[in-house]
């Protein structure tokens, strides 16, 4: 088959999503439209006194979302400028007003205005200042609007591109591995143990970029090479179950990485670097000759205001010769954000977001023996050329406390390798949101529609997807303290014949007591859409002491791939199951999160309790799936040795986790720490050791998971000096895949190494458990000189005292690397 892929020619239902889709955006859009008119024709027909002007911080930086409240009656929020118009009925020549302006971080701006008579409109401009006495922490993922982290009613935890930049992040996976509770799994990402290890397919954390997600249409996973760190504006990580914002996928957790756009000064930022890797502890695993194995690369990003326009342009290169035989990686990435602000018709914006990159490099998965963990087996390895491509256009509208945003987003993922494994696959994404925002309350309404188009012959075959979903959220705060939180989702799911069918588990709503959850046994079951709940509230106990409850549902369908992949990886087998279940769950959890100040330091201190169950869990198991069961002859079964997605049954996790985390000055030292402990317990519900034989016998624990983590960096800047530690700790994994220690056939009688598929992987294991470690320290280390206001020069040492460890089975992580940084900002 040609690589030349004609898009919608090979599958005679693509023509017919495709203008399925269409049709769905031309509606959207006609809403939209309407609205705007209704409301400039609106304006036209009444008389009012106005005032108008622009918020803007301390750095004459436009301020965006500001409230403003006039006579504690009327409000209007800032559009995209910064800019403000709010219109009061013409009651009198002249008019006291009492004005209130407040945005998150920042203390309330109030004044007295007057209009003068024979005037219809007073120009009055703000400068916001910020709030020294709290952490001044904005989000937006847990509620779709600014809020500040201590009012929101679920964890999260936020990453800065300056903690990215110190730490020479080459791709988010990285350093979300430096978050708490958060673990990376050979691209599998966890959030407390909500998942394992599962590769290549399926995700229940959802990746966002700019509120929209990033995850392919085939495997639902996870691109992180892809995502544009160079224009990150902030990385928001929420912990526990969000579906009923975001809907499937976001079972575990969210991300959501915000980009960046211009600011009221034109801002140029390149960082190159250059670095090598050391030889690992176990000399015997180095497989090159002296410091050869090298990584260089560049990342550039500019952003500037040309009249109404707002341009953002951003690019990244990178080359690795790795430090594993034959696993090598080039790649490169252009990206732009560009957005147009319509003066004749404040508050109206559009524009338009792309990104685009090719890798071509070499796949590693599994060793080839215990002793050469840096050799994969066979001494060969797939190799790769990828692409992928996103445009995502956009129209948003406010006006007074409304908000109208209407967000598309086409994904493309190409991938091309030797092993006769080609994929195309296409992501078709619309939100239609509205918002409204008034006081201390926010309302918002959505609706969604999305559509997968899957072409591979050799991999999936040809498939089809279909996902629309309306959503409602609400969020108030009560009497200055109580915040409230409470959102809806109704979700529709199709992959080609297979769809949602909804259910309401009775038992499973957080108002039910244990006997009345043992007397209700009722189901509404077969519903045309899955419903998904969500409640918080968070409680200002003291000035600086707050409490918070959650309860959220989750969803997630089967991807393309786990219900359909086909293929090998290394000597290990993927088998289909088109028989797989959706799988759904619910997380709650209690927290109280305490605010500090010491001098010029901000921070907070956070403890929470969490607890998940999933029903129909589904796990990547390795076992033999021969089509009517094992034959009881080795050489029958040998080609149905392998990996399969499986429902395994119902699960819980629960747990406890403490954060700190905060940035200032204390003396003459700057100051930045993020850390925290995480500890879960994480079981098979119902658990037989007799049914349930694919994990390590007599172990109930679920699979690939670290029962303790710690997470801790901390930098000191004084003067032109920076000094930063990281350190991570991983405890040992408990359970893995049975067969990965054993041979596949050990039950025939045949235990010799040609049938282990991990060959040496008991003893490793053994050993290290006999070492007395019980886990995995690692530390980095960096110091960095700020030489003039443009330029910064940095000596960063990954795995200081060159830990050997892994991810997973079969997956050692690089030994010490040693990297030089130069950063130009301008």
């Amino acid at each position: 088959m040609s690589n030349n892929y004609h898009f919608y020619s090979f599958y005679p239902k693509s023509n017919f999503y495709t203008m399925f889709y269409i049709k769905s955006n031309f509606i959207f859009l006609n809403i939209l439209f309407s609205m705007v008119l209704f409301h400039t024709s609106l304006k036209a027909q009444t008389k009012h006194k106005i005032i108008y002007g622009k918020v803007t911080d301390s750095d004459n930086e436009d301020v965006v979302g500001a409230i403003i409240v006039v006579n504690k009656k009327y409000n209007t929020i800032t559009d995209f400028e910064g800019k403000f118009s709010i219109k009061m009925p013409k009651e009198s020549s002249s008019q006291k007003y009492q004005l209130e302006c407040s945005y998150v971080g920042f203390n309330t701006y109030t004044a007295q205005i007057q209009i003068p008579e024979g005037q219809d409109s007073i120009l009055h401009n703000i400068i916001l200042n910020k709030d020294k006495t709290l952490l001044d922490e904005v989000v937006v993922s847990a509620g779709k609007y600014e809020q500040n982290i201590t009012d929101i009613t679920v964890s999260m935890d936020v990453l800065k591109p300056t903690l990215m930049e110190n730490k020479n992040t080459t791709q988010l996976d990285q350093i979300m591995n430096q978050v708490p509770g958060v673990n990376v799994y050979d691209s599998q990402i966890s959030i407390r143990g909500g998942s394992g290890f599962s590769y290549g397919a399926g995700s229940r954390v959802l990746m966002l970029v700019d509120e929209m997600p990033m995850i392919s249409a085939d495997a639902n996973d996870i691109k992180w090479n892809y995502l544009p760190l160079e224009t990150t504006e902030q990385v928001e990580v929420i912990k526990g179950a969000a579906s009923s914002l975001y809907g499937s996928s976001a079972l575990n957790g969210v991300i959501n990485l915000r980009t960046m756009y211009a600011k009221s000064k034109p801002y140029t930022h390149v960082t190159l670097f250059t670095g090598t890797y050391d030889a690992p502890r176990n000399l015997s695993y180095k497989w090159w000759k002296g410091t050869s194995q090298w990584q260089r690369g560049v990342n550039f990003a500019h952003g500037e205001k040309i009249g109404n326009w707002d341009i953002v342009v951003g690019g990244h290169m990178f080359s690795d010769d790795g430090y594993r035989y034959l696993e090598t990686e080039d790649r490169g990435r252009l990206n732009t954000n560009i957005r147009y602000n319509f003066k004749k018709l404040p508050g109206l914006s559009a524009g338009v977001n792309t990104n685009m990159m090719n890798t071509k490099g070499g796949l590693f998965f599994l060793w080839q023996n215990a002793d050469s963990v840096y050799i994969p087996q066979g001494k060969d390895i797939q190799r790769y050329s990828n692409n992928r491509f996103n445009i995502d256009p956009f129209l948003v509208y406010g006006f007074g406390t409304h908000k109208i945003s209407f967000r598309n987003r086409y994904y493309l993922t190409q991938n091309r390798n030797d092993k006769n494994q080609e994929a195309t696959a296409e992501l078709y994404y619309s939100e239609l949101q509205y918002q409204k925002r008034w006081l201390n309350q926010s309302l918002t309404l959505g609706t969604v529609v999305m559509y997968q188009q899957v072409y591979s012959d050799s991999l999936y075959g040809r498939h089809t997807g279909k996902n629309t979903a309306g959503y409602v959220q609400y969020d108030g705060k009560f009497f200055d303290k109580l915040n409230v939180s409470a959102g809806l989702r109704g979700e529709f799911y199709r992959v080609d014949t297979a769809f949602t069918r909804g259910v309401i588990a009775i038992d499973e709503l957080p108002v039910l007591n244990a006997t009345t959850t043992q007397n209700i046994k009722t189901r509404l079951s077969n519903l045309p859409f899955q419903p998904v709940l969500r409640l918080g509230l968070n409680y200002q106990l003291f000035q600086y002491t707050f409490i918070r409850a959650s309860y959220g549902q989750g969803y997630r369908f089967p991807s393309v791939a786990e219900k359909f992949v086909s293929t090998s990886v290394s000597s290990l087998k993927i088998f289909p199951n088109n028989k797989l279940q959706p799988e759904r769950g619910y997380s709650a959890e209690i927290g109280v999160k305490q605010a500090l100040k010491i001098k010029d330091w901000k921070g907070y201190f956070d403890i929470s309790a969490f607890y998940m169950e999933f029903r129909n869990m589904v796990e990547f198991v390795f076992n033999i799936y021969a089509p009517n069961g094992p034959t009881g002859f080795w050489l029958n079964d040998l080609p149905y040795a392998g990996f399969m997605s499986q429902n395994i049954g119902n699960a819980r996790i629960q747990g406890i986790e403490t954060t700190l985390m905060g940035n200032g000055n204390i003396g003459p030292v700057n100051v930045t720490i993020l850390s925290g402990y995480t500890y879960i317990d994480p079981v098979m519900l119902g658990y037989d050791p007799k049914r349930d034989t694919l994990g390590l016998p007599g172990i109930k624990t679920l699979k690939y998971r670290n029962r303790h983590l710690f997470k801790n960096d901390v930098q000191f800047d004084w003067k032109f000096i920076s000094v930063g530690w990281s350190t991570r700790y991983q405890s040992f994994m408990e359970n893995i895949d049975r067969r990965f220690t054993e041979s596949i056939f050990k039950e025939y009688g045949f235990d010799l190494p040609i049938f282990y598929v991990l060959p040496g992987l008991k003893e490793y294991r053994a050993k290290e458990m006999a070492s007395g470690k019980k886990g995995n320290w690692i530390h980095d280390a960096r110091i960095g000189f700020q030489i003039n206001k443009t330029l910064k020069v940095s000596y960063i040492v990954n795995n200081v005292f060159n830990e050997e460890y892994s991810s997973r089975p079969g997956d050692v992580r690089p030994p010490r690397q040693h990297f030089v940084q130069i950063q130009v900002k301008i």
